[in-house]
Order: structure tokens, then sequence, then C-alpha cells
């Protein structure tokens, strides 16, 4: 008995001592409560992080001068300034896992969290932990070392170099400097033993084990879904079955009950009777519908577009197939000087606009800079109750406050709650137009016509479709950047377009901007017939030349009639894809672009018979591809008519000289507020921004015009439709002098007066038009006033002193009263 009372007590005695040590060690970990609270925070911390990094690739630029100096301002302040979508932690903790540590790749981290704390919070997998961790550990270093790699190349731009984050760049640093460009090959190393490991790949490869368990989950859901078909044959396909002499019946189960309530299913009758196997029904079930729709089934013969289908595509490069597009090296790099903007220099503008505000009794609740270029944008939220107005009517003692030289005041910024004051840097900096061709916006761009405008106030590259605007309008005040502006226009199309896309029609008036381009001249030119050279110099050309694209314009309507086309792209898609016949007057059609240098000198000595084509083309031709851009020193009423304004919805303004000068290019003032030097407003529709124009030199249009002419081109500049125009070297046996026109008289005396017979002479002096002038001068050459036509030279004048003018004038008008 004491035995086995002793037995009874060490059995009772043994077991207490570890359950109660086990219960204060581990009890709490399985606590129930612990993982869902565990669970849901690595749920929040997931979509907190997520929404941190991609508030980061927004904001980040902008709010990293205010992380690295939050200890020095404080938090609060710091809080106040940062844009991240999350505040100050946010803006804090992405900027330490994308920019100090893993770059991009830092967006592999909240996954991870997120389906550790699914698991824990709902027992449940979504996917494989280990594996997805293994993923998504490596990708964060190779992904971040060779973004940090890529970033490490002279010519990649600062502005992405937080993609690769401070490890990437010092991994990538010290791979680099060991391996030289072998650490790519090392990255693709690395990645493929990867993708080995992970996928198994070997496995598959050697059609082991893995591979036939795929074919064999293959083959059987295969079989699964053949048994679906056959479960679900239709009422049609049992009577086809009936008529090739099967018999179905119906599954009639014996249903017995053992003692034991068990249920037992007698399945021994088939479901068809000893005859012989039934073939696969399915050949004849797809016969079956075959028959029924007929209509689906075609020949081959009867497909028309199949002879087509097999053909090439037609290739418009062909013709110019050797042609290079000219190389940045042609541009000058223009190393940016040490221009920016001092903390000193933002401090004291920011004091003196606060300053004047205060002076006014109007109160401030936060200001912020934002420095471009040329100007630096401080963006202000006045206090509540306060009116935009009495802020917009201080702008000249703003400007007075700052010594600026013209300041802007936008009330309010589109799209923001905030009033904008833009202050011009005392050290600007000069914007390349290397520096903005080789940007990616522009080298990816997919624009019918890329062009490049300038850098915004934000420092970013303004790149725009000109074939979208659909035509332009500049202005610009003498030395403004409007020449330089048009130079760069044609740079960003020439380094774009090959030379079967794409001509140009130069109009120079003034005879020395533009002449650059007649190197150009059987690549990218376009000119009329039997004309000497391409840059229209004279204005009768001009209107000869205008014309013409009318009838261009006319011809390519009819043609895109035709090919049911609505535009140019769907139409050059059609004929590439040969849709249509040459046969019948189709062809590839490039883009035509139309540039007036000085649209100003035109309208004094043509008028209507340059407005009136202008209007049309830029009223219809958008469509078929001629896009025009019109640049004029004096943007009055009388040169930038309503007509032609009522179609150009874009428009570019460089420094004007009056406020009335920028209602009338851009309806609304601000382009006399400019500091010139290429500053610009560029307006499309209700949209303005403020621009700083890229600077190309004479030397560098001079040296892409000779890299372009030196290689070949084609026979002859691109041939635009004739016009039959009334010549001015007309027989003078034509002309009746007895119908003469009634300011005969004054004009054969203010030809002799000036001994120069030209018809420019007559309309700028007497005010007519261009067809009036040249009736003029054919009746002034049939009375032996004027020599005969000689091409672009002047007429001799046969008459050389006024006395016997008046003599030849006074037997004229005796013949006519007789």
């Amino acid at each position: 008995m004491a035995k086995n009372s002793y037995k009874s007590k060490n059995f009772v005695k043994e077991p207490k001592k570890p359950k109660v040590k086990k219960k204060w060690s581990f009890g709490l970990f399985k606590d129930r409560r612990l993982h869902l609270s565990v669970g849901l925070f690595l749920l929040v911390a997931s979509f907190f992080l997520f929404t941190a990094f991609t508030s980061y690739l927004f904001t980040g630029t902008s709010d990293q001068s205010v992380v690295e100096s939050f200890k020095l301002t404080g938090i609060r302040t710091a809080g106040v300034e940062v844009e991240n979508w999350f505040g100050l932690f946010g803006a804090l903790t992405a900027h330490y896992f994308i920019f100090m540590w893993f770059g991009i790749s830092a967006f592999f981290i909240p996954p991870i969290l997120f389906l550790l704390g699914f698991t824990i919070t709902f027992k449940k997998t979504l996917l494989s932990l280990s594996r997805a961790l293994g993923f998504s550990l490596f990708f964060i270093f190779w992904l971040s070392t060779l973004m940090g790699y890529i970033m490490l190349e002279p010519g990649s731009p600062y502005q992405l170099s937080f993609l690769g984050g401070g490890l990437g760049y010092e991994i990538s640093s010290f791979l680099h400097s060991i391996l030289g460009w072998g650490t790519f090959l090392l990255l693709i190393l690395s990645l493929l033993v990867f993708v080995i490991f992970f996928f198994n790949i070997t496995t598959i490869l050697g059609l082991g084990n893995a591979a036939k368990d795929e074919i064999d989950r293959f083959k059987n859901t295969f079989n699964e879904e053949e048994e679906d078909l056959d479960e679900g044959v239709s009422r049609s396909d049992q009577e086809i079955l009936e008529q090739e002499n099967w018999q179905i019946k119906t599954i009639k189960p014996n249903l017995e009950k053992s003692a034991n309530n068990e249920i037992k299913l007698d399945l021994d009758e088939p479901l068809l009777n000893e005859n012989p196997p039934i073939p696969n029904p399915q050949p004849v079930v797809v016969a079956n519908q075959a028959k029924k729709e007929p209509e689906f089934i075609v020949a081959e013969n009867e497909n028309p577009d199949k002879e087509v289908d097999e053909m090439e595509y037609y290739d418009p490069t062909l013709d110019l197939g050797s042609f290079q597009q000219p190389t940045l090296d042609l541009l000058d790099q223009h190393e940016p000087r040490n221009v920016q903007v001092t903390k000193e220099e933002l401090e004291q503008n920011k004091d003196k606009i606060l300053e004047t505000l205060i002076n006014f009794k109007i109160g401030i609740a936060s200001i912020k800079a934002t420095i471009g270029p040329t100007v630096t944008l401080y963006e202000i939220v006045p206090d509540a109750g306060v009116k935009i107005s009495r802020i917009k009517n201080l702008e000249d003692d703003i400007a007075l406050s700052l010594s600026a030289l013209g300041i802007r005041i936008i009330a309010p910024i589109p799209g923001k709650g905030t009033i904008g004051i833009e202050v011009p840097n005392k050290n600007r900096e000069v914007v390349s137009i290397r520096s903005v061709l080789s940007t990616e916006k522009f080298a990816k761009s997919t624009y019918e016509l890329p062009v490049i405008l300038g850098k915004t106030i934000s420092n970013e590259v303004y790149v725009t479709d000109l074939a979208k605007m659909p035509h332009l309008l500049m202005a610009g005040a003498t030395g403004q950047g409007k020449s330089v502006g048009i130079n760069v226009l044609l740079a960003s199309l020439i380094y774009k377009k090959h030379p079967s896309q794409l001509k140009f029609v130069l109009v120079d008036p003034k005879k020395v901007e533009l002449t650059l381009y007649n190197k150009i001249e059987r690549h990218y030119l376009a000119m009329l017939p039997n004309n000497e050279e391409a840059i229209i110099t004279d204005t009768k050309k001009v209107i000869y030349t205008l014309n013409s694209l009318c009838i261009e314009m006319d011809n390519r309507l009819s043609l895109f009639k035709d090919a049911a086309c609505r535009n140019l792209k769907e139409y050059n898609t059609k004929f590439i894809r040969r849709r249509l016949n040459p046969e019948k007057g189709h062809r590839y059609m490039p883009y035509i672009v139309l540039i007036i240098d000085e649209l100003a000198d035109l309208m004094v000595t043509a008028g209507k018979e340059v407005e009136t084509p202008i209007s049309r083309l830029a009223a219809v031709a958008r469509a078929i591809g001629i896009h025009l851009v019109l640049a004029t020193q004096r943007p009055s009423v009388n040169v930038i008519t309503g007509v032609i304004k009522a179609n150009f919805p874009a428009r570019l303004s460089f420094r004007v000289t009056s406020k009335i000068d920028s209602r009338t290019i851009l309806d609304m003032g601000g382009a006399e507020q400019l500091v010139g030097m290429g500053d610009m407003l560029f307006s499309l529709g209700s949209e303005t921004v403020r621009l700083q124009c890229p600077y190309i030199d004479t030397d560098e249009v001079e040296k892409i015009c000779d890299f372009v002419g030196a290689q070949r081109g084609y026979e002859t500049a691109y041939q635009l439709p004739e016009f039959e125009g009334d010549e001015e070297g007309g027989s003078s046996s034509e002309v009746d002098l007895n119908d003469r026109d009634a300011m005969f008289d004054e004009a054969a005396r203010l030809i002799v007066r000036h001994q120069q017979g030209s018809t420019s002479l007559i309309q700028r002096k007497l005010k007519l038009g261009y067809n009036r002038a040249g009736r003029l001068i054919d009746q002034l050459e049939a009375a032996g006033i004027v020599g005969a036509f000689e091409g672009s030279k002047a007429r001799e004048v046969l008459v050389q002193d006024e006395y016997t003018l008046e003599q030849l004038l006074s037997v004229l008008n005796e013949k006519k009263s007789g």
C-alpha cells in the first residue's frame, strides 16, 4: 500500500512544476489577442509604407530639403512645409528607405509585411511566405544595385538618382571600381542563377518528375473537361446518336438499405448496351454546327485582302535609307555656371514680400518658394477673408520693395488654392538646347510633331505636340529671343523626324534669319516649281506659296474623302499597309510646317492677299497635316487680326513693350513683365505656363544643317502644286492705256521721284493691295515709264525727271480724252 501511495504521490508532484513554469514563459505568445494586434499592425504598416513610398515619387524632390533641415527648423515648421501624404513621418520614412537605402526596390517591403500580417490575422496563406521573402530580398538588393549602376553613367539625369538609393550606389560603385562594365555581366549572371534555383529550371529542362507531374496534371484537367463536355450533350446530339443506332439508357440505380442504415448504390447496369464503343462525338457535333451556320465558312479565294496582307508594308524612309539624324555632339554643352539661388536671397525676398503685405494689413498663413531657371515662384496662402484683388493690386509695390526688373502675380494659381508671385532671379541659368534634347522625355516622346518649348519653373522640360496645337502664334519685341525660339522649334523637329515624314516651308521677309537652312533644301524643305531658292523672301512669292498650299490642302482633302480618313495619321497608316491604290492618286503625305518669321511686314505690303490664305489654312489644314507657325515683333490688331487669332489657340509670347500688346497676343497681361532673353509665356486654351526658352547658337544651327546637307538627299526639294498667278512681267501690248487706274498719275510720279520701279514701293506709299499695285506696274511699263520685268531686281525707271514725266502724262491724258 505504501508502495502504491508512494507512486501516487510521486505521480502527482512531478507535473506541477513544469506546468507552472511553461505558463509563465510561453503563455503570452499564445494569446490570440496579441496575434491580432501584431497582424493588424503589420497590415497598417504595409499600407503606410506603400502610400509614403508612392507619395515620395511625386513629392520627394520638394520634401528633400525639408527633411534634411527639419532638425534646424523644428518638427512643427517642417510638418507644415512637407508635402508627403503622410506628413513629416511619411517623408522621413520614405527618405530613408528610398533615398538613403534601397531606392525604388523599397517597394518590395510593403507586400512582405502585408502577407505576414494577413497570415497572422486571418490564419490563411495567400502565398508561400518563404518563397515570397526570398524573392523580395533578392530583388531588393539586385534592383537597387542595377539602378545604382545605371545612375553611375555620366549622361544619367540627376533627378532620377534616387532610383538606386544610397545602398545601391555604394554597392555599384564598389563593383564598378573592381569589375568595370563587368558589373553588368555579374548582375545578369546573378539573375539567371536566382531564376534557375527559384523556378527549378534544371528539373523542367531534364523532363524529370516535376515535368511529368505537370504533364499528368494537364492530362487529368483535359479529361475532366472532356467529361464535362460529354455530360453537357444537348438534345440535338442525342438525336444524332439515335440516328446512328446507339441506344441511350437512363440510369436507374438500385438503392438498398442495409441493417446499419447504409445506402448501397447499385450501378451494375451499363449506360449503353453491348454495342461497339461510341466514337468521339465531337466531330459529329461540329459537323452539325457547320451545317446550321454555313455563313461563317469563308473560302480562301473569296478573301480580297489576302494578297495585300501577304505583302510587306510600305516604308517611306527607304528612299533615304542611309539617312542619319543629327547627333547631340554637334551641339555645345554650355556648362551651367554656379547660378543657384542662395538661401539668403530666398529669405530676403520672402521677408520683403511679407513686410509689404503686412504694411497693407494683409495676413499670410504660409509661404513657400519654387526655384526655376529664370524666376522663383513664391506661393502664398492668405488668411481667411482676404480678397485676392487686394494682393493683385500690390504688384507695383511688391516690385518696388524687391527692386526687381518686373514681377508677375498669378491670382490664383490654376488648380491650387494659392497665389503666386514670380520674382526674377539675380543670376539666371542658361538652358542649352543640348540639355533638353538629351532628356528622356523628348527622346521617348511618341508625339507626331514633338517640339521643345523650354523649361518650366519647376525645371521640367516642356514638350508638346505641334500636330495637336495645331498652329502656333509667336510674338515678342526685337532681341527678346523670338528667332532663337524658331530655331529651337526647327531643331526639335529635325532631330526627331525623317525627311520623308516632314517638310518645311520657310518664309523670311527679313532675308537673314533662315538662310542657313538652304543647305537642307533637298531633305526637309518644300518650294514652288521653278523657284530658284527654297527660302522665300519676296512678297509676291509668299502669296503664290500660300495659295499653292491652299491647292495642296484641297487636293489632300479630296484624297482623304476617297480614303474615308479624317486625319493624316489615319491616311498614312492605310497607305503604309497598302490599303490605298497609288494609281488613283494616293501617295504617302509628309507633314508640312509653314514658318513665317515676320508676319507684320507681309500684312503691311500684301494685306488681304496674305490674310485670306492664312485664314483658310489655319481653319481647315490642321486635319491634313499642314501646320502654321507665325511670328511677329509687332503684335498689333492690324497684324494679328481677329480672323487669324480665331484659329490659333496656341500662342507664345516673349517680352513685349506694352500691356496692350500682351493682351493682343495672349488675351491677358503679363508678357510685358517678362525679363527677356528667352523668358516667355505659353498659352494653350485656358492654361498659361511660364517657360525659359533653350538657347541655340548660330554655329550650332550651321553644324546641324551641314550634317544633314552632307548626306544624300532627294533630287529636288518637295514640290508644291503650281499656282497660276498674275505675272508682273506680262506683255505691255495686253494693257489698255485708255483704261488706266485712277492712281496711275500719282504712282508714276512716285516711281520717278524715287527712281525705283518696284511693286512694294507703290503698296507701301499708296497703301494699295498687291494685285492693284501689280496692275499699275504693268500700265507704267506699257506707257514707257518703267522697263521690263527682271526677276527679283527692281524695274529700270526710263523717265529721269518729273518735267519729262508731266509731258508724257499730258500726252496720255489727251489721247484718253480724244
